[in-house]
């Protein structure tokens, strides 16, 4: 009987080993992500999206493959950059701004793809909502329009005589007519007249200088888009002192070039943010199960050394609500 056992057994003792060493050879499948930017990579925001990639035990070129793709500011290129992502069949695609997130979403329906930084979903028609996205797309929001009432409300404060300011826009920006808005009923609660003058290219920057002063603004709001005036922040920062115009810029790497003053997200912690819905999804959660989250920090910067340059005094009550103060 124990002969006629080892028998059957045998065989199905030696399949099962063969198959474990099968299993052995082969090689664990690394996850393959995506990531889509108009502009260069920010050494400093890449490092917060593999901070956050570690907290989960993911890391690059060992346990997770990146594949970083960016425009270099040349916008045409977005569309064939998403096709060489599809065509490489990864897992999840990161777009970083409006503009990668509605190439990538024209391009694929399902692949996920994860926004770091969208100021207006639902307007922008991303997802259907923020609670319920209901496709291949969640992620991150700003909150630009919103925030683009407050940064007005600050310019205001800073200047109490502020009664004309130049907003330097996008129209061709997803969420540009969103912030806008926002923008309108600032200036209506605050009696404000704003100039909207449309820069669409660098060389747009000057002449919308020009403009503003021949306007009569006394500040100027700018809500332009990075992927549009690229690298060219210190010509801002430059002609904005040029001009003697106190400015709210859109983003902190404008203040540490030498500009006035900042508010807005923090967008470093958005992309540390960003690595939650690359390990939920990696592990089997969808997009449209996974509701679009806002953000928890913000920054308010200002250079004392641009006020001066131009001659601006800034009242101690707001310096002493910044969390930055460049001296």
């Amino acid at each position: 009987m124990k002969a006629k056992i080892l028998v059957y057994a045998l065989p199905a003792l030696i399949l099962t080993t063969i198959r474990l060493a099968e299993a052995q050879q082969q090689p664990t499948k690394i996850p393959r992500i995506g990531y889509l930017m108009t502009r260069s990579l920010d050494p400093v925001r890449s490092e917060a999206l593999h901070q956050g990639l570690r907290e989960f035990g993911y890391v690059e070129g060992k346990t997770i493959v990146i594949e970083w793709r960016s425009a270099e500011g040349k916008l045409d290129r977005l569309p064939a950059l998403v096709a060489e992502l599809v065509g490489l069949k990864v897992d999840v695609i990161v777009t970083g701004g409006p503009l990668p997130t509605r190439v990538t979403k024209e391009a694929t329906s399902t692949i996920p793809i994860v926004m770091t930084q969208v100021n207006d979903p639902v307007g922008n028609g991303f997802v259907a909502s923020l609670a319920r996205p209901g496709g291949n797309i969640t992620g991150l929001s700003t909150l630009a329009p919103e925030i683009s009432g407050k940064q007005l409300e600050l310019l205001k404060e800073i200047l109490p005589s502020l009664s004309r300011v130049a907003v330097f826009g996008t129209s061709t920006q997803p969420g540009n007519a969103q912030t806008l808005k926002e923008v309108e009923l600032a200036a209506a609660a605050l009696a404000v007249k704003f100039q909207y003058v449309d820069v669409l290219s660098p060389e747009d920057i000057e002449s919308a200088f020009r403009a503003a002063v021949k306007g009569r603004a006394h500040a100027v709001l700018m809500i332009v888009a990075s992927s549009v005036v690229g690298d060219h922040r210190q010509k801002i920062v430059d002609l904005a002192v040029k001009s003697k115009l106190p400015a709210m810029y859109p983003f902190s790497s404008y203040v540490e070039a030498g500009g006035l003053m900042f508010y807005g997200v923090n967008l470093t912690d958005l992309d540390r943010r960003t690595a939650t819905y690359v390990d939920k999804i990696l592990k089997g959660a969808k997009p449209a199960d996974l509701p679009v989250e806002q953000p928890k920090k913000f920054d308010f910067i200002i250079n004392l050394k641009a006020a001066k340059q131009i001659g601006l005094i800034i009242p101690p009550n707001v310096l002493a609500r910044a969390d930055r103060v460049i001296k």
